[in-house]
């Protein structure tokens, strides 16, 4: 089968099917192993697809946003062990910033019983936190339905006023070469602010949103630490060149 032929093979079981695994498309074409990888590295330099553990996926719309309630059912196993090493984090003292994400809302379960400061834009964010009795902080200005988050000039306004030890922020897509990026300029603008005004900052991303470029940047590569679950070794060598990565798998 040549090239031309079982690329645009490779790429109609995407389409058709989300995600497929390598021996899949082995099967399918007759062809190697290494040959898929390296259909499959060029396809996704391509911007064609993306490399997922074992396989490759379709690539997200950039303006695709789930709700929070879809998010927080979403590979839940992995987001809890990425929360749990963020949490182990924060020292005594720290005054925080949590995003308001799916996986930084999980890290309030596993937050230390120390003297810490915690300010955020996410409202699922504020009940689990006074629970804890953690001192608190909600930033002031729209709030956005379906993410739930606090976002608009108001909530720059407001962020403006404090200053992090650490920040912990969500992302829809991590890219080696377009950096942090989200679907809603609003809240990138939000997340960006949190970043210029933190000593540390840690993006919290499961391994579904490597190379996922949404449709607004938040930063660059090098400007956070990731910290994810298990990633392939060519995507891990790929994105430690760009910045530090933490690695969780259990």
């Amino acid at each position: 089968m040549l090239t031309p032929e079982r690329q645009r093979l490779i790429l109609q079981m995407i389409k058709e099917k989300s995600v497929v695994k390598i021996q899949e498309l082995v099967d399918v074409t007759g062809t190697s192993e290494s040959t898929i990888r390296r259909d499959l590295t060029q396809l996704e330099q391509e911007k064609h697809l993306k490399r997922v553990h074992g396989g490759a996926a379709r690539l997200q719309g950039k303006l695709q946003e789930p709700s929070m309630n879809e998010k927080a059912t979403k590979n839940l196993q992995e987001k809890q062990q990425i929360a749990k090493y963020a949490a182990s984090l924060i020292e005594e003292g720290d005054c925080i910033y949590l995003d308001a994400g799916s996986t930084t809302l999980e890290m309030i379960h596993y937050l230390p019983n120390k003297e810490i400061v915690v300010v955020t834009n996410g409202l699922m964010h504020v009940s689990p936190l006074l629970e804890r009795e953690i001192t608190t902080y909600l930033i002031g200005g729209f709030a956005k339905h379906k993410t739930k988050a606090i976002i608009g000039r108001g909530a720059l306004t407001s962020l403006e006023q404090y200053r992090f030890d650490k920040c912990f922020l969500g992302v829809n897509g991590v890219h080696s070469e377009f950096g942090y990026t989200t679907p809603d300029q609003e809240e990138a603008l939000i997340k960006q602010k949190a970043v210029e005004l933190s000593r540390e900052v840690f993006v919290l991303s499961d391994s579904t949103k490597f190379s996922e470029i949404a449709f607004a940047k938040i930063a660059d590569m090098h400007e956070a630490t990731i910290i994810t679950n298990a990633i392939d070794d060519d995507t891990l060598k790929q994105y430690k060149s760009k910045t530090s990565i933490k690695v969780v798998t259990s």
